[in-house]
């Protein structure tokens, strides 16, 4: 970015605590082969260590080769404690309890920031005002949840020549942070990437507020992203969407959510089974990523059920796990759900092979539900297991039916989902393993990273160029 000696520093901004994040893992393994050392920085979380190495990517998942293999930068992940009366407010909303005052009493007793007479002044004042602070805080303040997460970074975080922010969590922190330090450490202007991976104002959660709270919330939005030197979109559809609502002169950037090539090994792994003890005849139906409501989890425990030989098999984080945990022990489903950690984004491709279904029961209630493509598509595709979706999940029934990746089930209600978890089985029994090393070839030829590496790297190399001065906008494909 510029001729200055001094090592070029990227920061991955996101707004969890990215154990694990597969998108920030790759985009910060694309900056690193840039030259760039790179921090993904993420929210502190107990049980997780507050810094944290990142493994170097395998030759040719980064795109084109770096320029100079000796000069790959570090990657680390710094986990923030947030800070300030917003780690406060913002700890009492995941907190238990019915009640303003106890879900604040809660998050005092659990924060370490914040004398006890803040403590004590925030009980009293939720007694007083009840549950329709809290209300309020959400619309008036969003993202209120992680203000206390940029508090800690505008007192912490280290200057940086680009920050990528994944998502409407961490772009105002991002944006901040560039203009504290318009100038990074190597010399150059800093930068600004909004990765927007997700239609805010038109999510599951923003279709229930109110009209005139959505539309604060998507001009709020719409601003930071103009504020940006680039945005990014994870595919075509919801750029489109998001740049004719921005009024952006160009579509974002299209990165999807593409892995990392799964290297070849003879055999199909059979990991899941080894680790919920489930007998070789039983027919396994994962379901992996985050777990919480409104992802049509407890309709898909019910149609696994009703698929002889089959248990569902959750590979998890969230705050949906002690949902999960809860279904484990529950009679009706007796060794027919099983809910396992997450595993690690490099290791995730095996233990998806060793499913026969991947499931995927999203319910098409917003539209931003409709247009997505998320890490589990793909990541299916790339380990060769075929999928059920449901019928309205708009991008993804496009995808599985032009090139037959799996079944579309006609609902989320339990018999649809049932329906086509069997047509899928079925098959499988019928082709053999000749299907599955079809969809493994779709994958690895049409859908996987190291295309959208290059796209991403070139762009971060734009903004050395005469051409890239104000802002920056492209596509892929």
């Amino acid at each position: 970015m510029t001729s200055s000696t001094a090592r070029r520093r990227a920061v991955v901004l996101v707004g969890g605590p990215a154990a694990p994040y597969s998108r920030a893992v790759r985009i910060a393994r694309a900056l690193a082969a840039e030259g760039f050392d790179v921090e993904i920085a993420a929210i502190a979380a107990p049980g997780l260590p507050e810094r944290e190495p990142v493994a170097e990517a395998r030759p040719g998942t980064v795109g084109e080769p770096a320029a100079d293999p000796a000069a790959v930068g570090r990657i680390e992940i710094h986990r923030y404690r947030p800070r300030g009366i917003w780690a406060v407010l913002g700890a009492s909303e995941a907190a238990s309890g019915a009640t303003a005052a106890g879900a604040a009493a809660a998050a005092a007793g659990a924060t370490p920031h914040g004398g006890g007479g803040l403590r004590r002044t925030l009980r009293r004042v939720a007694r007083t005002v009840g549950v329709p602070v809290l209300v309020a805080r959400r619309w008036l303040f969003w993202p209120h949840a992680v203000r206390g997460w940029w508090a800690a970074l505008a007192r912490d975080l280290a200057p940086a020549d680009l920050y990528h922010a994944c998502g409407s969590l961490t772009i105002a922190a991002a944006l901040e942070a560039r203009r504290r330090d318009r100038i990074g450490p190597s010399g150059g202007p800093a930068r600004v990437i909004y990765d927007a991976i997700d239609d805010v104002a038109e999510s599951n959660e923003a279709v229930a507020l109110p009209a005139l709270v959505r539309g604060r919330h998507a001009r709020t939005e719409a601003a930071w992203a103009h504020s940006a030197d680039a945005v990014l979109a994870v595919n075509d559809a919801l750029a489109a969407r998001l740049a004719a609502r921005w009024d952006l002169a160009h579509p974002p950037l299209v990165v999807a959510n593409l892995p990392e090539p799964r290297p070849s090994a003879p055999g199909r792994p059979d990991l899941l089974r080894g680790a919920t003890g489930l007998p070789a005849a039983t027919r396994v139906v994962l379901f992996h990523g985050r777990l919480g409501p409104g992802l049509g989890l407890e309709e898909a425990a019910e149609a696994v059920v009703r698929v002889p030989d089959a248990a569902l098999v959750l590979l998890g984080f969230g705050r949906g796990m002690p949902a999960s945990h809860a279904r484990d022990r529950d009679p009706r489903y007796a060794g027919r759900h099983h809910t396992l950690a997450a595993r690690d984004p490099d290791e995730l491709l095996d233990w998806v092979a060793s499913a026969d279904v991947a499931l995927i029961p999203l319910p098409p209630v917003s539209i931003n539900q409709r247009l997505s493509t998320p890490n589990k598509l793909w990541e299916a595709l790339a380990a060769g297991t075929p999928v059920v979706v449901v019928r309205g999940l708009e991008v993804m029934e496009r995808l599985v039916e032009e090139h037959d990746l799996g079944a579309v089930a006609a609902s989320t209600d339990a018999a649809d989902l049932a329906a086509a978890i069997e047509a899928v089985l079925d098959r499988l029994v019928a082709e053999g393993d000749g299907w599955r090393e079809r969809i493994a070839a779709v994958g690895r030829e049409r859908f996987s990273w190291p295309p959208a590496a290059t796209a991403y790297r070139s762009l971060v190399r734009s903004f050395d160029s005469a051409a890239a001065h104000g802002r920056t906008s492209g596509r892929l494909g």
